[in-house]
């Protein structure tokens, strides 16, 4: 975070009253004791498995599903694309992964051996690029890939339109009143002076916690 990207937020008055009334605290960096080399592709997997459900309940399967690929029990390893494919279903089955989940999760290791899937290779990609890269693997879409920008990358201008968290704190911020299309196209003008630091912006709105009315 810099005094930069603060100021230029804070002259946003609805931004700077939230950013006053709210801590932030910088989030943990993803897979630390991995290769960077492999992280973007762990990454992709963990999102995956925490598709739908619980943060409890994607930590503790995205837990045993790394167990499996581990030289002992209460190890968490993680698999290359081929050794994931060479498990059967019913063994992704044990860690407590849907069949649609394992599919995905294959298609993660089917696409990293037909493309580079690394932080160095999207490194000079812009966002966009990055986003139309990565939709091909089934079960990854926009948001998914909004994520990793954000948190994986640590792009600094990322708005995701799409997190239901993030568009529901502008609405009751901003008092907006329209919905669908109309709302969308509200949500990009009212962001457009946050660049170019709109990730910031975003952090502050998913930790703040507005006074009940």
């Amino acid at each position: 975070m810099t005094s930069d990207a603060l100021a230029h937020l804070q002259t946003d008055p609805v931004l700077a009253q939230i950013i006053a009334e709210t801590p932030l605290i910088k989030p943990a960096a993803s897979f630390i004791d991995v290769p960077e080399a492999d992280r973007l592709y762990l990454a992709l997997l963990e999102s995956i498995v925490s598709q739908q459900i619980s943060v409890k309940a994607a930590d503790a399967i995205f837990r045993r599903f790394r167990m499996l690929f581990s030289e002992t029990a209460e190890a968490e390893g993680y698999p290359s694309p081929a050794q994931l494919l060479l498990k059967t279903t019913d063994e992704l089955r044990s860690a407590g992964l849907s069949f649609q989940k394992i599919k995905y999760l294959q298609s993660v290791a089917e696409f990293a051996l037909a493309n580079p899937l690394t932080i160095a290779h999207v490194s000079e990609m812009t966002d966009e690029e990055v986003v139309q890269y990565l939709l091909p693997i089934k079960g990854v879409g926009r948001w998914t890939v909004e994520m990793l920008l954000m948190f994986v990358l640590d792009r600094p201008d990322v708005f995701p339109v799409d997190d239901l968290v993030v568009r529901q704190k502008i609405v009751r911020a901003y008092d907006l009143t329209e919905t669908g299309r109309p709302l969308y196209k509200r949500l990009q003008e009212i962001a457009a002076p946050w660049r170019p630091y709109r990730t910031l912006a975003c952090r502050y709105f998913w930790r703040w916690k507005p006074l009940a009315s």
